[in-house]
């Protein structure tokens, strides 16, 4: 199975640079020159690293055979993954997102939804949860309120604070600040 470290951004500079947006917590470990990714789509790789550096927070790849910001403006998009053979032996303290997404999303024995994606945030982590309606709902992925994941048996359990559900809903919309007026 592969897992996404990254997506392509925009081209930078004149000589084939991209920006890159980083998805995973290891990027000095993943982004040295001569590694080589899986990308989708598949024309457009593989690809192996030749240099990296960051500017500010922004990371920016150089890949062999890629000399031209035209060149680089075609990766534009595409995704690249690493073989998750070569992430045995990691710890056992999080999660990928491939394990999340279909979960079922619990509080206490009443399904809620389902988890739809994970998004890492510098801070903190978001589980993406699409309630029965088709609404995302974004949950802080935190212990307090994310107590169990429990993939063996397809489940998330969730105890969110009170009105966590709602805060999108129409209902709350049109009591806020507008609707007092």
């Amino acid at each position: 199975m592969q897992l996404q470290v990254a997506r392509i951004g925009k081209p930078h500079g004149i000589r084939g640079e991209v920006t890159v947006q980083v998805l995973t917590d290891a990027p000095a470990d993943r982004f040295v020159p001569g590694t080589e990714f899986v990308v989708e789509p598949v024309s457009a790789g593989p690809l192996t690293v030749e240099s990296a550096r960051w500017n500010k927070d922004i990371l920016l790849l150089a890949f062999e055979g890629i000399e031209t910001r035209n060149q680089a403006e075609t990766l534009r998009g595409a995704k690249l993954f690493i073989e998750t053979e070569e992430l045995e032996g990691d710890d056992d303290e999080g999660w990928y997102e491939h394990e999340l997404v279909g979960l079922e999303a619990r509080v206490g024995s009443q399904v809620v939804g389902k988890i739809a994606a994970l998004h890492t945030m510098p801070v903190q982590d978001l589980l993406v949860v699409e309630d029965a309606d088709g609404k995302e709902i974004l949950i802080p992925f935190v212990e307090q309120i994310v107590p169990e994941v429990n993939v063996a048996e397809g489940f998330v359990l969730l105890t969110p604070p009170d009105g966590l559900f709602d805060i999108n809903s129409d209902d709350a919309a049109a009591g806020g600040p507008e609707g007092n007026a």
